[in-house]
C-alpha cells in the first residue's frame, strides 16, 4: 500500500528550499493558496503563533527548520553563537504550549547539536537533522495509515461512515496525515461510504481544511456543525470517530482540538468506536495523566468575530483550544510503533519500548 499512498499525495504544506522555509498559509485556505517564506527562527515562531502553520506534527517540523536556520545565522555572527542560539530555541519552544511535537523536535535538534564533533560542518548537520525529522514524520504517516485501515477492516468491513474532527491531514503533518491519512487510505481500499466532517469552531479547520483535502481527492463528505455530532452518530450509522492528537500522556489520556472529549463521550454512548492516530513524538511519557497537560487558550475574539468582523455580543468569551479525552473513552491509539487497544499506563510504556515499524 505504501507506493499507492505515495502516489496519491497531492497536498504539501511545508517546503524547504535553499535554506528558506516556505509554509502554505492555512489561515486563507481554501480560497487562496499563498506561500509564506520564513528565513529566521523569529519568522517561524510568528508563523506558529499566528496559525499560518498548524497541526502538532507540522509545527514540530517547522520549528526544527527554524532552529536549523538559526544555527546558520548565529554561526555567521561569530563568537558566542551557542549562547545566542538559546534565544532562538526559547522563542520557538514558547510559540505554542500544548502540542508535544514542538518540544520533541526542538529537543532532538538540541541533542544532535551536542553530539557534533570538532571540525564538522555544524550548519549542514543541523539542516540534515531537520530534514530527517520531516522525512520521519512522512514515513510515520504511511505506516499509521496502513495500521488504521487494518483495524477498520477487522472490526467493520467495507462501506463505512466515518466522523472526524479538526484537520489532521497533509496540511497538519509532514506527509499523508495522521487521522486523515487513515481515512484517505481506507477510501483507497473501497471502505468509505462517506466522511462526516465537524466544522471545528472557531477556526473552522474542518470545513475549510479537512473538507478541502477530502474534496480534492473525490472522497464523499458532508460538513456538519460540531453540535450535530451526537445526532449523526444516532442517525447516520457512524462506525468510527477518527481523530489526531497534540499530546498523549503516559496513561493514554489524549489532548486534541477542543470538542474531541465530547465526541468520545458520545461515541461510547452510541457504540461507535473511537480511534486516535498520532506519531510517537506526540506521546509525552513525562506527564502522568492528561491533568498535567498545559491546555492553550486563545483570545475570545476568535469566537466573537468572523474574518475580523464582529458577529457576537460585546461580552466575555472563553476560548480553550484543546481538551483532554480520558484513556478509558478511547478504543485504540495508532502510532508508527504499533497499536494500543484500550490504552493505559502499562500498555503505553510497552509501546514506547518498541522500535518503529517502518
Amino acid at each position: 500500500m505504501r507506493d499507492r499512498l505515495l502516489a496519491a499525495e497531492k497536498v504539501n504544506a511545508i517546503d524547504w528550499r535553499d535554506g528558506v522555509l516556505y509554509l502554505l498559509d492555512q489561515r486563507v485556505l481554501p480560497f487562496e493558496q499563498t506561500w509564506r517564506a520564513c528565513s529566521s527562527a523569529a519568522e517561524v515562531a510568528q508563523a506558529i503563533r499566528s496559525m499560518t502553520v498548524r497541526g502538532a506534527p507540522a509545527i514540530g517540523i517547522s520549528a526544527a527548520y527554524g532552529l536549523a536556520m538559526a544555527v546558520r545565522q548565529r554561526l555567521a555572527e561569530g563568537d558566542d553563537w551557542e549562547m545566542a542560539l538559546e534565544e532562538d530555541f526559547e522563542l520557538l519552544v514558547h510559540a505554542r504550549p500544548t502540542g508535544a511535537n514542538l518540544f520533541w523536535a526542538l529537543n532532538r535538534m538540541r541533542e544532535r547539536l551536542m553530539r557534533i564533533k570538532e571540525g564538522e560542518d555544524v550548519a549542514a548537520i543541523m539542516e540534515a537533522e531537520a530534514i530527517a525529522i520531516h522525512d520521519s514524520d512522512r514515513e510515520a504517516n504511511l505506516t499509521m495509515a496502513q495500521m488504521g485501515v487494518d483495524l477498520i477492516r477487522k472490526h467493520q468491513g467495507n462501506e463505512q461512515a466515518l466522523l472526524t474532527h479538526c484537520n489532521n491531514g497533509a496540511l497538519a503533518t509532514g506527509g499523508f496525515g495522521t487521522a486523515l491519512g487513515v481515512i484517505r487510505a481506507a477510501f483507497m481500499e473501497g471502505m468509505v461510504e462517506r466522511v462526516y466532517v465537524n466544522e471545528t469552531r472557531p477556526w473552522l479547520q474542518g470545513s475549510r481544511l479537512t473538507a478541502w483535502e477530502l474534496a480534492e481527492e473525490g472522497i464523499a463528505l458532508t460538513v456538519n456543525a460540531d453540535s450535530a455530532a451526537a445526532h449523526l452518530m444516532k442517525t447516520k450509522g457512524i462506525t468510527w470517530v477518527i481523530v489526531g492528537a497534540d499530546r498523549i500522556a503516559a496513561n493514554g489520556d489524549v489532548a486534541n482540538k477542543i470538542g474531541t472529549y465530547q465526541l468520545a463521550v458520545n461515541a461510547m454512548h452510541h457504540g461507535v468506536r473511537f480511534m486516535v492516530v498520532a506519531s510517537s513524538s506526540s506521546i509525552d511519557m513525562n506527564l502522568e495523566s492528561g491533568e498535567d497537560i498545559l491546555l492553550e487558550e486563545r483570545s475570545g475574539s476568535e469566537l466573537l468575530e468572523v474574518a475580523g468582523k464582529r458577529v457576537g455580543a460585546d461580552v466575555e468569551a472563553f476560548n480553550p483550544v484543546f481538551d483532554v479525552t480520558p484513556a478509558d473513552l478511547i478504543d485504540v491509539i495508532v502510532t508508527e510503533k504499533g497499536v494500543v487497544e484500550r490504552p493505559d499506563t502499562v500498555k503505553m510504556a510497552q509501546l514506547m519500548c518498541r522500535k518503529r515499524l517502518h
